[in-house]
């Protein structure tokens, strides 16, 4: 890499220019030579789809590894990244009829693995998606009565499991991905071993469990399973070359974004580039300044594609992401953390790691759930240095110093020790399961579970902490697959006559933000979308956008002109039919509240009331619940204007604690709807 290239930063924000260095020096970085490049040829035709499963490693083995598949009710499968295991695996068991008795359902963390995995061996076995191989996500199934390899996320078996407890539709499950501890994934665990336990007790076809993995305390997961056996598989790993930054860097996006352009001035075309940032906002600012210094470029260097990808993109967006880079172009992909296992993007040459992810934690001592950028672990690390390797030889350059890995911890924290609970113990009292007597591999903290327990509690799901069984509106609130507040929200929105309203706020939360505000034009952006901003929150500010997008018949242009993301208002929309149908399934009436916004703001109230700050005289914010110190977060537009009361949906910790999406609420509201948690709760204008 040439260190004495700079780049002209052009209409970005000033603290980019004013703090960024104009390039990142690299431990042992390369010098790459443009005239040997050009010397090559890049063959962009690629084998015949039977070629390339052939060339896999698994594929090898397929005999031996069936055999001990046939052998053992439940074995563990350690398979290198690239070796093929999580799109082989399940078509061996099928050609071998194991899934004659049930489907054969193999579950990812991830939605976009889901998806893209299904399509992929849908192409390989010649048959269309839908059918014979299919995926289930969260608002999106696409299988049918004949489908035989079910793709799907942790979450979709977990919600399944609630219907059919022993899950008798499948014959074989296949818990991939399974180091990354996701919540769903460690109750799916313990579900799928009772399951297997129960069937073969009350002799019902046998449940056979694979776990797979790259890597993962073997051990534990063996021990956890009874001493199951374990097979290593061979990967095909390609050498990838690791350069750290030689000095800690003061602002990691802008870092990424220097040195996205300093390997793209002398890389050959079709040398792609993934970028790990921590989020839609952050992921969305940087294609823009990548396209507008790309501009600048034009003539001079290769053209230059961005793709963005994150979790709540709609799916044909994310899919565009796996399609070959065109000849004689290149291709930057910047990613959330959901690229760092399981999907394999091709031509991807270059990693450009942040050393960030956005994580979110629950705190039992405030009953806050903080939103915070921080630190990898070493572990993510070297799976996103991995992704760098999967065709070829590749280079992976970690914008944080040597030094700065070597204090990283060595694993991320499982995150059943770290999130709440509310909706893994709403859960697992639906399974009929006590909490406190479920077999976790990791057992969560006490005090998670006993915060949880007292969270449904008060959300009226359960009638005693005790002995928690749950009431009729428990029950209801498990149909929703929801945060059990956002369910609870829904079931009441009934008794405000607003079900119609809180659909669209509900749906409008559950995707990424729906505001586009491009650094040049920010105070267009401001302008454009200042009509549809309400003085009661933004909540209502969000029910108005939906309400004009549902109304006009030229969407897209629609959202262009009024700076809003037409992709997440579509996905707003998907979410919201799903919700309805929900709603009917559930006899919970359709109402409108027409243009009042009281009933909307106190519905929200019934989910929400822990979630409630007063503005004290010192001019400062504090949380109702935890006395917790905060701030209105300035993307909000009650920013500015100090209502004495707010109601907000979650915190965001930068520096300091933001609350973020807001309404305005009377103090009054809380005494009316929530009495018993008002009088525990006193604001400091009924205590004075």
């Amino acid at each position: 890499m040439d260190s004495k290239y700079n780049i002209t930063v052009g209409q970005t924000s000033g603290k980019h220019k004013l703090n960024a260095p104009k390039n990142v020096v690299f431990t042992g970085s390369p010098v790459l030579k443009k005239a040997k490049f050009e010397q090559q040829n890049f063959n962009t035709s690629s084998p015949s789809v039977f070629h390339q499963r052939k060339l896999l490693p698994v594929f090898g083995v397929r005999n031996k590894l069936l055999a001990e598949i046939h052998k053992y009710s439940s074995l563990i499968v350690i398979g290198e990244t690239g070796s093929g295991k999580t799109t082989q695996i399940p078509q061996f068991m099928h050609e071998v009829k194991l899934d004659r008795d049930g489907m054969i359902g193999v579950t990812q963390p991830r939605r976009v693995a889901a998806m893209t995995i299904s399509q992929r061996v849908a192409q390989e076995m010649n048959t269309t998606l839908g059918e014979l191989v299919g995926y289930s996500v969260r608002f999106e199934d696409v299988t049918s009565k004949c489908t035989k390899l079910k793709y799907l996320t942790d979450g979709m078996l977990l919600r399944e499991a609630l219907l059919d407890p022993l899950l008798l539709s499948y014959s074989v499950i296949v818990l991939d991905e399974a180091h990354e501890r996701t919540v769903h994934t460690d109750i799916l665990f313990g579900v799928v071993k009772q399951a297997q336990k129960f069937r073969t007790e009350r002799s019902l076809k046998p449940l056979k469990i694979l776990v797979m993995s790259a890597t993962m305390d073997v051990d534990h997961f063996s021990h956890y399973f009874g001493n199951i056996p374990v097979v290593y598989l061979e990967g095909r790993q390609y050498p990838v070359q690791v350069f750290h930054a030689i000095k800690t860097q003061e602002d990691y996006a802008f870092s990424c974004l220097v040195t996205i352009f300093q390997i793209h001035k002398d890389a050959p075309p079709n040398w792609d580039i993934l970028v790990f940032l921590t989020g839609q906002e952050e992921i969305e600012a940087m294609a823009y300044n990548i396209r507008l210094i790309s501009k600048d470029l034009e003539g001079k260097c290769v053209p230059l594609k961005v793709y963005p990808l994150y979790s709540s993109l709609p799916s044909h967006m994310q899919l565009d992401v796996f399609r070959p880079t065109a000849p004689g172009m290149r291709k930057v992909i910047l990613s959330t953390n959901i690229a760092e296992t399981s999907v394999t993007i091709s031509g991807i040459k270059y990693i450009i790691d942040s050393g960030m992810v956005k994580n979110r934690s629950h705190h039992p001592g405030t009953g806050l759930d903080v939103l915070k950028v921080q630190r990898i672990s070493q572990a993510q690390a070297w799976q996103r240095t991995g992704r760098a390797g999967r065709e070829s030889p590749g280079f992976c350059y970690r914008t944080y110093t040597h030094q700065e890995f070597d204090s990283f911890r060595k694993n991320p924290i499982p995150e059943i020790q770290r999130c709440n609970l509310t909706s893994v113990v709403l859960q697992l009292l639906t399974l009929g399961i006590n909490p406190a007597s479920f077999d976790f591999m990791d057992k969560p903290p006490v005090e998670y579970v006993d915060g949880a327990i007292e969270q449904l509690k008060q959300l009226g799901a359960i009638e005693s902490t005790v002995s928690p069984k749950l009431t009729a509106t428990g029950h209801l609130m498990a149909q929703f697959p929801l945060d059990p507040r956002y369910s609870k929200i829904i079931i009441s929105a009934k008794d405000y006559n607003c079900v119609q309203e809180i659909l669209t706020i509900v749906a409008m939360l559950s995707g990424e933000s729906v505001f586009v505000n491009p650094p040049a034009k920010r105070e267009k952006a401001v302008a454009a979308q200042n009509k549809f901003y309400s003085t009661a929150g933004d909540h209502i500010t969000l029910l108005n956008i939906y309400r004009n997008y549902n109304n006009v018949a030229q969407k897209k242009i629609w959202c262009q002109d009024n700076f809003l993301n037409s992709r997440n208002l579509q996905y707003a929309s998907k979410v919201r039919t799903q919700l309805s149908e929900l709603c009917e399934r559930c006899k919970v009436p359709m109402s409108s509240c027409g243009q009042d916004t009281e009933p909307v703001r106190k519905c929200l109230i019934t989910g929400l009331f822990m979630n409630v700050a007063e503005l004290q005289r010192e001019k400062k914010y504090i949380t109702v619940g935890s006395k917790q110190v905060v701030s209105i977060h300035p993307s909000s537009v009650l920013f500015g204007s100090r209502p004495h009361c707010v109601l907000f949906t979650e915190v965001v910790q930068t520096g300091r604690c933001y609350l973020r999406q807001l309404s305005l609420i009377d103090p009054q509201w809380l005494t009316d709807i929530v009495p018993e948690y008002a009088r525990k709760h006193r604001l400091t204008s009924y205590a004075s």
